[in-house]
């Protein structure tokens, strides 16, 4: 696959945006739960969506008898990947959280290997290796003695559950399940496909909401911050990205997408630097150059 300047920039918009979303999530994590932000991000997306999808909402069967597996991609891409990352960013900062997911790569290739039997590239396994090792250097803090006896927080964790689905959810855009193959699935434009999955996946993240609700009340303090927050996430993080991010997968595949993913700890350190005032450690920056060597030899 000829890595093509659109192709690049398919692949390097989702990160950048992503990389905000972490930081404003992080800005507003006292203002409203994580389950709630991720419900309304996706609801709102939807209200946004409709026009350009009114062909499916005219018919909705086409997505009804489709419902299995765009139930998972509303699942794992909507329900879990988000709220978990917004869950993480209560106990974690935006830039280890956007580090730690600089592991996808990983995750690309095993879930690729284990249920798809594609074998990785030398050169992937050893990018793969060197994104690894910058997002140990981030989880020790600095200090590569810690990692025998590190202590993860529950954002670190939550993270790399996350990371997970979402290896799972790019790899099912690439290969997808009955009923969503060529020649199989209805002439959707993007907005459609798109709609066909967030039906479910307002769903999913609407209930999350509600356990969260019954679980661990919380009021939701409304101000203009908040509500440009949500504007922001239904728009770029969610509509855009997911646009580009789908066609790059479809073009690139899975495994070589998955280390564009390692740009987003960048943008975020950018982005965390001037709206939060976090300045990296140096670790963060010596982890930037692991991931960066990484991107090089694995896109070679």
């Amino acid at each position: 696959m000829k890595l093509t300047p659109r192709l690049a920039l398919l692949l390097t918009l989702p990160p950048l945006l992503w990389a905000g979303n972490a930081v404003v999530g992080r800005l507003v994590r006292h203002d409203i739960p994580p389950m709630a932000l991720n419900a309304l991000r996706w609801a709102l997306a939807l209200l946004l969506l409709a026009p350009l999808a009114h062909r499916l909402l005219a018919h909705p069967r086409e997505a009804l008898v489709r419902w299995r597996s765009l139930a998972w991609l509303g699942f794992l891409g909507m329900g879990c990947y988000n709220a978990l990352q917004y869950l993480a960013l209560h106990t974690s900062s935006p830039l280890n959280v956007t580090l730690i997911t600089a592991s996808m790569p990983v995750w690309m290739l095993g879930v690729g290997a284990v249920f798809y039997g594609v074998k990785p590239a030398r050169r992937q396994l050893v990018g793969a290796a060197l994104s690894l090792l910058g997002v140990a250097l981030v989880i020790a803090r600095g200090d590569p003695a810690a990692l025998l006896a590190v202590h993860f927080v529950p954002g670190d964790l939550l993270m790399l559950l996350a990371i997970f689905t979402w290896a799972v959810y790019s790899w099912m855009l690439s290969r997808p399940m009955k009923g969503l193959r060529p020649g199989e699935k209805p002439d959707w434009n993007w907005a459609e496909s798109l709609m066909s999955q967030l039906m479910f996946g307002v769903v999913f993240s609407g209930i999350a909401a509600g356990a969260e609700q019954v679980v661990a009340p919380a009021a939701i303090h409304w101000s203009p911050t908040l509500v440009a927050v949500l504007v922001y996430v239904a728009i770029g993080p969610s509509l855009i990205a997911y646009r580009c991010w789908g066609m790059g997968v479809a073009e690139a595949g899975p495994a070589l997408a998955g280390f564009f993913v390692n740009l987003t700890p960048v943008f975020a350190a950018i982005i965390s630097a001037a709206l939060l005032g976090i300045a990296p450690a140096w670790y963060h920056g010596v982890a930037f150059a692991l991931i960066a060597a990484g991107i090089f030899v694995s896109s070679r």
